[in-house]
């Protein structure tokens, strides 16, 4: 993977070792020297660019060892090269950083920046305000138990009908039609993921202590306080939050309960067990889109050619350049991202496809955030090229939604409505989850000194509150430790209501894109190449969709989900 800068550096040598504190030092020291120097708004955001092209080529470093890293866990290499970036160089820039904001927000040319400059100058103060010198090691510890996480499920692997299989490589079974078989690939998982659940809750505690440090050194009653400023949640609050949990309860859950009452007697089963969630209701075999990586690439591409040409060429652009890594193989960490190289201005895709409809669904989503990578590379501030994550995940959702109706390279007719009608069901469902994962993760911040029994115990009065019908009788303790299997709650605390918010606003770009699929699409494009330089409500605004997750937004686009999925059919 070699990507060079986007713009040939002004500032930064081409040969500067950006993982070496001594060679950092005196550019970042030259960048001190130049903010005490700088007399106008013109000096200053020359001194901008100049910032922003010294931490762009430091991000772009940080993730393509991420990267790295993730790609293969097991190799004690990339291992170490992330390591020293997270153990060594983080701990020593971010002093650095922080006395560079400093200078800069009590610059008196500061305030005089115009108001292209008013989300930066927000975030930049918000920065100074949350610094603590004390909390870097903490940060840095939370990171590294962060990965410790990722490494104890990426070397998850059970011996399955005679052969090794990685936990992700036995989730297609969840789809076929034979039940017994279902049911022990389930079990062994299930199974599996119990004999490291002593060691992922000790993580997790070791991670609540942290944050709940953290938030304590910077002035906050909790780390849900601390993380809403953190996270620079500037227009909503926890009680929004909370809010929205209630109308989900009010709405989704429901129809949630109502899909898997109408999947139960599809399927002719006296009760549902946690197995029979992902088979086809009517024991058709599952969809298997495609079998190799390969394959999923080429049709993807032609699917996105098929949306719009734009969107086509960049995903081409994204496989010459080699930056895809989309199949699971044994040492790879689980899930999927993309990931942004900051001085190159593109995108990574990072995920796990073992032949699975879902894997269509996540290369779509993770080419949408892609797309946003792409379109915002022009915005000349380097902190606007990328957005609040709340739109982020427009980006991403809304990519899913529109390309469904181009997946003929994928399914026949009757697949193709088969697979419309399972991603609808499928985002009706997500919202109790997200509920589910947020309300969990409100509760352990503000209750923090909590037993592991008694945080269990919250955890199965909210699936209690907003999870479905299927029957965990004999499992209760996989269903009480089914938390383990979310990595967001260990690697981006408080990362997860951003989907509910965005998902609402992606349903709504699809609600246009019936009506004009063209307005739809550069409303799409346009909100994207506006990265971060606008605030949350403005960036939706710009769209042509609301900021909004009340019961008001919610309902007609319950009705439209519901009409969808009857005209798809069986």
């Amino acid at each position: 993977m070699h990507a060079p800068a986007y713009t040939p550096r002004q500032f930064l040598p081409n040969d500067l070792n950006l993982a070496d504190i001594a060679a950092l030092t005196p550019w970042i020291d030259s960048l001190e020297e130049k903010l005490q120097a700088a007399t106008s708004v013109s000096d200053l955001e020359l001194w901008l660019d100049q910032a922003g092209e010294f931490f762009a080529a430091c991000d772009d470093e940080s993730s393509r060892r991420y990267i790295a890293m993730t790609c293969q866990t097991d190799d004690p290499e990339r291992e170490k090269a992330y390591l020293q970036l997270i153990e060594v160089v983080e701990p020593w820039m971010k002093p650095k950083r922080f006395s560079l904001w400093r200078r800069l927000t009590a610059h008196p040319a500061f305030s005089q920046l115009s108001s292209d400059y008013q989300v930066f100058r927000r975030s930049a103060q918000t920065e100074v305000m949350l610094y603590r010198e004390a909390n870097v090691l903490r940060e840095t510890e939370s990171a590294k138990l962060s990965q410790v996480y990722q490494k104890t499920m990426g070397a998850m692997t059970v011996q399955f009908e005679g052969s090794e299989k990685t936990l992700t490589q036995l989730a297609p079974i969840q789809e076929e039609p034979d039940r017994p078989r279902r049911q022990r690939a389930w079990e062994a998982s299930t199974t599996r993921r119990l004999q490291d659940a002593e060691a992922i809750d000790s993580q997790f505690e070791q991670l609540i202590q942290l944050r709940e440090s953290i938030a304590q050194e910077a002035g906050f009653t909790d780390f849900r306080a601390y993380s809403f400023e953190a996270k620079e949640r500037f227009d909503y609050t926890p009680e929004d939050c909370i809010t929205f949990h209630q109308s989900i309860e009010s709405t989704f859950v429901p129809l949630t309960r109502a899909l898997q009452k109408n999947r139960q007697e599809k399927l002719g089963v006296d009760s549902l067990r946690p197995w029979d969630l992902g088979v086809d209701p009517f024991n058709r075999p599952p969809l298997r889109p495609f079998k190799t990586a390969e394959e999923l690439v080429g049709k993807t591409s032609r699917t996105l050619h098929h949306l719009d040409r734009r969107l086509g060429k960049l995903f081409d652009d994204m496989q010459e350049r080699n930056l895809l890594d989309l199949e699971n193989r044994k040492g790879k960490a689980p899930g999927g991202y993309q990931a942004s190289l900051s001085e190159a201005r593109l995108p990574f895709i990072f995920m796990n496809a073992v032949g699975m409809e879902n894997d269509v669904k996540t290369l779509l989503h993770e080419a949408g955030h892609a797309f946003h990578t792409y379109q915002a590379r022009n915005q000349r501030l380097y902190w606007y090229r990328w957005a609040p994550i709340e739109f982020c995940e427009v980006a991403s959702m809304a990519m899913e939604l529109l390309a469904s109706p181009s997946l003929t390279e994928f399914y026949s007719n009757e697949e193709l409505l088969r697979s419309q009608k399972d991603h609808l069901e499928g985002i009706i469902k997500f919202f109790p989850w997200m509920a589910i994962i947020d309300a969990f993760q409100h509760h352990v911040y503000t209750h923090p000194h909590q037993s592991r029994a008694e945080r269990d115990l919250a955890w199965n009065s909210l699936l209690n509150r907003f999870g479905g019908i299927e029957d965990w009788t004999g499992y209760e303790q996989v269903r009480t430790k089914l938390w383990h299997r979310q990595p967001h709650l260990f690697t981006s605390p408080f990362y997860y209501v951003e989907y509910g918010i965005a998902q609402l606003g992606a349903l709504q770009l699809w609600r246009i894109f019936q009506e004009d699929r063209d307005r739809a699409i550069e409303c799409y494009l346009h909100g994207l190449s506006l990265g971060g330089s606008k605030p949350l409500p403005e960036l939706f605004k710009e769209t042509g969709i609301e900021f909004d997750f009340s019961e008001k937004t919610i309902s007609p686009l319950i009705s439209l989900l519901q009409n969808k999925i009857l005209q798809s059919g069986k």
